[in-house]
């Protein structure tokens, strides 16, 4: 069982000024992500932040316009547990501290090997599902985020993509209520679903993990139930 495979459903944005360091590491990072964002400096990296859905930050610190700790310092302002790794040559005591204060998953110091990488994106890819494998659901079914399977008894049921993504979704915040709009941006990125498209996917996730695990919010959207 690979954790990494976690992460074949998410995505990631990515922020690192020089253009060489940026393609060799986005085509590392598209072995593991279902898709992979880049951008080079922190001003596109928070703009990409208010108008996409991430699941996973990477950003260098030396950035133009804006530097990589002051992008993700405005992103905790809004989001204070996406998993952020700082990929940087800066060693020094007042960078590694400002990293601390901003709960930084990990800090790889340049220059480092695709194992040293490899290793930082498992401890992303865990601190996603809380380190948890094996997902209770509320009918007794257990979900398995490594290979976005539900085991119900002897029965293994496998998710698409946007059913294992969504379920994700649901689980982080179980008990609180998720609007459709919440939904269509998370899985649909740049489009705009109908509502429509939205139970659809929402009907097949039922089918597979069943219907008293997911809740309807009359007017709001869904809540998932545990």
């Amino acid at each position: 069982m690979d954790v990494l495979d976690i992460l074949a459903d998410k995505k990631v944005l990515y922020a690192e000024d020089e253009k060489g360091i940026r393609k060799h590491i986005t085509e590392v990072l598209e072995l593991f992500f279902d898709k992979v964002v880049a951008v080079e400096d922190g001003l596109e990296a928070t703009y990409e932040m208010e108008v996409g859905s991430y699941d996973v930050l990477m950003f260098d610190i030396c950035m133009p316009n804006l530097d990589g700790l002051e992008a993700i310092k405005k992103i905790r302002k809004k989001d204070k547990k996406i998993p952020v790794v700082i990929l940087s040559a800066h060693t020094e005591e007042e960078y590694l501290w400002k990293a601390v204060e901003l709960k930084i998953t990990k800090y790889l110091v340049k220059p480092y090997d695709k194992q040293s990488l490899i290793d930082a994106l498992k401890i992303v890819a865990l601190e996603l599902v809380d380190n948890n494998l094996e997902i209770q659901l509320k009918n007794g079914c257990i979900y398995n985020p490594v290979k976005k399977i539900v085991c119900e008894g002897s029965k293994n049921i496998q998710l698409t993509l946007k059913e294992s993504r969504l379920l994700e979704y649901f689980i982080k915040r179980q008990s609180q209520s998720v609007t459709f709009d919440d939904i269509g941006e998370y899985l649909w990125d740049m489009e705009v679903p109908t509502k429509e498209a939205i139970k659809s996917v929402v009907k097949e996730l039922r089918k597979k993990i069943g219907k008293e695990c997911i809740k309807n919010v009359y007017g709001i959207g869904y809540m998932l139930e545990f």
